[in-house]
């Protein structure tokens, strides 16, 4: 791996407990895969993760945990999320209907306030990344 000249630092989710909870999966490298809605990066005129893109994992604290690489990155409805991409997310019991009412619930929570609601055929950013350290 080249050593990178930029890191992006953040936690996942919308609050410190499911960053917590999130960030400690990649530690353990349970998690290898994550997603955000396309409208948010939209709303937000932010750029789109890219591979080779690295990242500071920050836990519900704001305390750095990790850091990733991004290896892929898909644009994906999410109702065409499999059970693969379920699973290297990590969490719950990896199962593909987990995924989707775990990501309903959250989904439903912080769209809003960007002016959306959760749709089955909404756009995600679906990346999947290495651990570089823990």
């Amino acid at each position: 791996m080249d050593k990178p000249t930029v890191y992006d630092a953040d936690a996942f989710g919308d609050n410190p407990a499911l960053a917590d909870e999130l960030s400690a999966l990649v530690v353990e490298g349970v998690k290898t895969a994550t997603c955000g809605d396309l409208w948010y990066y939209e709303a937000k005129d932010l750029p789109l993760p890219y591979v080779g893109e690295w990242w500071i994992v920050l836990d519900g604290s704001g305390r750095p945990v990790a850091v990733t690489e991004t290896t892929e990155v898909e644009i994906r409805r999410y109702d065409e999320v499999d059970a693969a991409f379920a699973f290297e997310e990590g969490e719950g019991d990896r199962s593909l209907a987990y995924w989707r009412e775990a990501h309903k619930r959250y989904f439903s929570r912080t769209l809003p306030a960007i002016g959306r609601e959760f749709s089955e055929d909404m756009p995600l950013v679906c990346v999947r990344f290495q651990v570089a350290y823990r």
